[in-house]
This record gives structure tokens, sequence and C-alpha cells, in this order.
């Protein structure tokens, strides 16, 4: 099947995470695509983030392969930014 041309760009990124081993973003429609094609991926949220990502958790029911990094406090980005690292430094450390 041969995409419209409204979709060509939605299935190239859709190739393009499928090359990757992890796709780190914040909440758009990037995070959804990597969700439904089973992809690992993390996503930031900010503080009051949308309903879909409900409250207090830090994975989705819809999407099992993401993981969920939350602003404890609204624009504290630099939170999310250190935790990120730290799960990169892990994730690095039982990959050797």
């Amino acid at each position: 099947m041969v995409p419209l041309s409204g979709d060509a760009p939605l299935v190239e990124t859709a190739a393009l995470i499928a090359e990757l081993d992890l796709v780190i973003t914040v909440d758009t429609s990037i995070a959804h695509l990597a969700g439904a094609l089973g992809k690992q991926a993390w996503v930031m949220l900010r503080f009051a983030p949308d309903w879909r990502w409900l409250l207090d958790r830090d994975d989705s029911p819809w999407y099992p392969t993401l993981r969920l990094f939350r602003q404890p406090r609204l624009r504290d980005w630099p939170s999310v930014a250190t935790w990120l690292v730290g799960a990169l430094q892990a994730l690095q450390g039982a990959q050797r």
C-alpha cells in the first residue's frame, strides 16, 4: 500500500524510530508513535501533563515500552534532565 502524501512523514518517522535502540522525547506524536511501535522510549512530561499519561506513575498502561519522567514542580526541567542522565548512565552500565 502506498501511503497518502500526508502520511508519508509519519511512515518515514516510523521507519527511523524502528532503527533506534531508545527514543527520548517530550509529549509529542513521537512518543505515541514509538509506543505504538513497541519501541523503548522515555517521555519527559510537564508538571500537569495531558490526561492520557495519568498521574503518579512512571509507565503507561497503553504503551508498556514507555518510561515517563515527570516534572516534580512547574517548569522544573532540570530535575527531569538529571533523572534522564542517571537513567542513561544506569542503562549504559547494565549494557557493559
